[in-house]
């Protein structure tokens, strides 16, 4: 049976950097086996994000794994949801609840310091004891990324908010950027409520005096009701994997029915386990056909605008995640491996863009096309265009996307 790989730097794609010599990150960083997977296979781009939707890693990761975000998408938060057990009826609205750190008018940081879960776990669990209610509960997630569940939101038309991200507004002013639309007063004053909660927890007097940034506010976002989606098994004959550290990834995996494998080193940041997830995904490939690796480390670093991580998140991602499996391949007769970002998270907006990204398949039947390497700018030179992202998964597994 044929093996599939997907392998999914988040936001690794940027733009030219004048520190680079006017290089992107790709093309400055080391990365011989994606750039062999290039040398020896084809390159081409892919619209992961369809026009007049936002572009966040949720919609891309919808489009890589083959299904059309304008026909599935239903937010955020529900993918977070079924990663944490949480079942949503129909009339249910999941938020993604961030940990921020807030000035007195200012969003200075969406992750407070990337906290770590244990404390997280307790600030949340606080918040729910204070602000839950038999409508309205708070849920755990990892580092700074946790729920809110409203029980019958969508009677409220809570789903219609328009909400910002706030990896997409840091430094900006906080009221300039509250939720929007009927009822978004019963989200905002959640979000208000939560500073005088964890303002003065010991958690946050203790990140203060070692100079860590607090946890002294929630950000309410991605809101979504239940998603209704075919199984990728229906949908593409195969059984497969997935491997992240991000709830909404593994969450997304959960409802397409896939396996989600979890590494106990996978953090969700700079220092994730690389190898770990690479041993775990061609482990998983004894039983299945199909796996989906996931590593958020570069988008982590764009959002930072830290050049320096970014580059050693792509290296790192090429050296121990690619590197095993393009060595899998080339003693497997029979397998396929697909490398690409889900979107760019270039380093001088510090937030997704809507750009196309730049792919590289190889494995077997895959004619080699002599590129020079994998990056934004020699993917540009292939005639091979995806406009619909989503048919990159067919192209891929089929040979030719269905039209």
């Amino acid at each position: 049976m044929a093996k599939y790989i997907v392998l999914v730097g988040d936001g690794m794609a940027d733009y030219p950097i004048e520190e680079l010599g006017m290089r992107t990150p790709l093309e400055a960083a080391r990365t011989p086996n994606m750039d062999f997977i290039a040398k020896n296979g084809l390159l081409g781009q892919a619209k992961t994000i369809p026009d007049k939707m936002t572009p966040a890693s949720d919609v891309a990761n919808l489009s890589i794994l083959g299904y059309d975000p304008k026909k599935y998408y239903s937010g955020r938060g529900p993918l977070e949801a079924a990663n944490l057990g949480v079942e949503l009826e129909d009339d249910d609205v999941a938020f993604r609840c961030n940990l921020i750190t807030a000035s007195a008018d200012k969003l200075l940081d969406y992750s407070a310091g990337h906290i770590n879960t244990k404390e997280a776990e307790k600030l949340i669990k606080l918040l729910d004891q204070k602000l839950g209610t038999n409508k309205m509960r708070f849920f755990t997630g990892i580092s700074y990324r946790h729920l809110l569940l409203v029980k019958r939101g969508s009677e409220l038309k809570l789903e219609n908010l328009k909400c910002r991200a706030p990896h997409d507004i840091s430094g900006q002013n906080i009221n300039k950027n509250l939720p929007k639309g009927e009822n978004a007063d019963i989200i905002i004053k959640l979000m208000q409520d939560s500073r005088e909660i964890l303002a003065n927890h010991e958690i946050n007097l203790v990140r203060l005096d070692l100079k860590e940034n607090p946890a002294n506010m929630i950000w309410l976002w991605g809101q979504g009701k239940k998603p209704s989606m075919p199984k990728f098994t229906d949908k593409f004959n195969l059984s497969g994997s997935v491997i992240s550290a991000v709830d909404l990834i593994k969450g997304l995996g959960r409802i397409l029915g896939l396996n989600v494998i979890n590494v106990a080193g996978a953090t969700g940041y700079y220092d994730t386990d690389y190898a770990g997830k690479a041993s775990a995904g061609i482990k998983s490939l004894e039983k299945n056909d199909f796996v989906f690796v996931h590593v958020e480390a570069p988008d982590e670093a764009g959002h930072n605008a830290d050049l320096r991580e970014k580059l050693m998140a792509i290296e790192r991602f090429d050296q121990l995640v690619v590197g095993p499996f393009l060595e899998y391949c080339k003693k497997s007769a029979d397998a396929r491996i697909l490398v690409l970002p889900d979107h760019a998270t270039p380093i001088s907006l510090k937030t997704h863009t809507s750009d196309s990204i730049p792919f590289a398949i190889y494995g077997k039947d895959i004619q080699k096309k002599d590129f020079l390497g994998y990056s934004e700018k020699e993917a540009q030179k292939s005639e091979l265009y995806f406009d619909n992202g989503y048919q990159l998964m067919e192209y891929l597994i089929l040979g030719t996307p269905r039209l």
